[in-house]
C-alpha cells in the first residue's frame, strides 16, 4: 500500500513510516517545504492547500498532525494553536478526499483519550461519552472534522493513550527519575492510558486493512496508575521513588495541563482492539519501559 502520513516528522509519524517500509509499504510523507521525490507531497493545512489528485495516488491517509500537547504551559494563544492545528490539517484532508476522483479507501485519523475527560472509577471504552474539559472538547471538535471525509473512505480515530517513548510525555520526567528525584504525581493513584510506541505504530498498521471504523482505543492492554509507571520508570533505571510532587503545585505550576494531562483518572479499554485480533507487543508498562529505555 502507498500510505500517505500527515505528521510524518513526529515520534508517531516516523516509527509509523518504519514500521510500513518494514511491512512492504511505502510512506508518502505531507511535508510543508518543496517536495524532495516521489514520496514527498507538499501542503499547506493553513492554507487548507492539498492536490486532490495526490489523493488518487495512495491508498490510505494517516493523519496525525496536531500541535503538541507536551508543549508548556498552555497560554490562551497555544490552546488555540492546539485546537486550530488539529482542525486546519483534518479538513485540508477531508476537502481533498471529497474531491478526489478515487479516493483512498481508509482515513486513519488522530485522536485522543482527552476525549473522555477525568473519570475516576469507570472503565472507559469507545461508547463512553465524552468529558467536559478543553482536551475534551478539541478532541470532540478533532474527530467531528474527520468524520465529514466521503464515503466510501472508511473513518478511523485513533484514540491515543500516553505514548511511552523517550521523546514522548514521559520526556521531562525521564531526567528527574534518572536523577533520583522521581516521585508520586499528584498521589499517583490516577490511572494513566498507557501504551508503548511500538504499540502505538504497529496498531495502526494493523488498522490500514482492519474492518472497525469510528473511535478506536490505542492503549495498552494492562491497566496501570501514575505510580505504576513512574515507579517503574524509576525501577527500570535503578533509581528510587521517594519525591512526591502534590496536586496543588502540579496544578499551581501547569494548571489545566496538570489537571488534564497528569492528574485526570482514565482507565481506557482496549477490548476493540484486541478483539479485532491486534496482538500487543507490550502488554504491561514494564515491558514497554523496559523497550524505551533500549532505545537510541
Amino acid at each position: 500500500m502507498r500510505v500517505l502520513i500527515a505528521g510524518a516528522s513526529g515520534l508517531i509519524g516516523r516509527e509509523l513510516s518504519r514500521q510500513l517500509a518494514a511491512a512492504g509499504h511505502t510512506p508518502v510523507r505531507l511535508v510543508r517545504r518543496e517536495a524532495l521525490g516521489k514520496n514527498e507531497v507538499r501542503w499547506d493545512p493553513a492554507a487548507h492547500a492539498l492536490d486532490a489528485n495526490v489523493l488518487d495516488t495512495v491508498d490510505a491517509v494517516v493523519n496525525l498532525s496536531g500541535a503538541s500537547l507536551a508543549r508548556l504551559p498552555w497560554t490562551a494563544g497555544y490552546r488555540q494553536e492546539i485546537l486550530t492545528s488539529r482542525l486546519s490539517a483534518t479538513r485540508t484532508i477531508t476537502d481533498a478526499l471529497a474531491r478526489a476522483a478515487t479516493p483512498p479507501t481508509v482515513l486513519l485519523n488522530g485522536s485522543a483519550v482527552g476525549v473522555y475527560g477525568d473519570r475516576p472509577g469507570e472503565i472507559l471504552t469507545e461508547t463512553s461519552a465524552a468529558g467536559t474539559d478543553f482536551l475534551a472538547d478539541v478532541v470532540t471538535q478533532w474527530e467531528a472534522a474527520a468524520v465529514l471525509a466521503p464515503e466510501p473512505t472508511r473513518v478511523v480515530l485513533l484514540r491515543t493513550g500516553l505514548v511511552l517513548a523517550k521523546g514522548g510525555a514521559l520526556k521531562p520526567v525521564l531526567p528527574l527519575a534518572k536523577l533520583g528525584l522521581a516521585g508520586p504525581l499528584g498521589g499517583g493513584n490516577q490511572h494513566w492510558a498507557w501504551v508503548s510506541l511500538h504499540d502505538e505504530a504497529a496498531a495502526i498498521v494493523h488498522l490500514l486493512t482492519s474492518a472497525l471504523s469510528g473511535p478506536v482505543n490505542l492503549v495498552g492492554p494492562t491497566p496501570a496508575t501514575s505510580n505504576d509507571i513512574i515507579h517503574g520508570l524509576a525501577t527500570a533505571l535503578h533509581r528510587p521513588f521517594v519525591l512526591p510532587v502534590p496536586k496543588q503545585i502540579l496544578t499551581l505550576l501547569l494548571q489545566d495541563a496538570a489537571r488534564q494531562l497528569l492528574l485526570a483518572d482514565q482507565r481506557v479499554s482496549a477490548r476493540k482492539l484486541l478483539d479485532d485480533g491486534f496482538e500487543f507487543f507490550h502488554r504491561t508498562p514494564a515491558t514497554a519501559i523496559a523497550w524505551m529505555l533500549r532505545q537510541p
